[in-house]
């Protein structure tokens, strides 16, 4: 399964941690922490090319599609 949604180029990325006020004392140490994209698998069909895809999108790109349209979002990322 992908890490990254081939539409967005959303992934993983790190940040986080604690409040300055805690990462000032000594025995606080920070650490960072993974925040992951919301990435989902779906099924996309095509009618322009009459074939079903199986993808892994983020929210943001499954709503891209809606708006779009699937064979222009998807040509446009050039997974067509």
């Amino acid at each position: 399964m992908a890490k990254a949604c081939p539409i967005t180029n959303k992934s993983s990325q790190m940040g986080g941690g604690y409040s300055n006020r805690t990462r000032a004392t000594q025995f606080n140490p920070t650490g960072m922490k993974r925040r992951y994209a919301n990435l989902q698998r779906k099924k996309i069909y095509i009618p322009e090319l009459k074939k079903t895809i199986s993808l892994t999108l983020s929210a943001r790109g499954i709503k891209t599609i809606q708006k779009n349209g699937a064979f222009a979002t998807l040509k446009k990322a050039g997974l067509i």
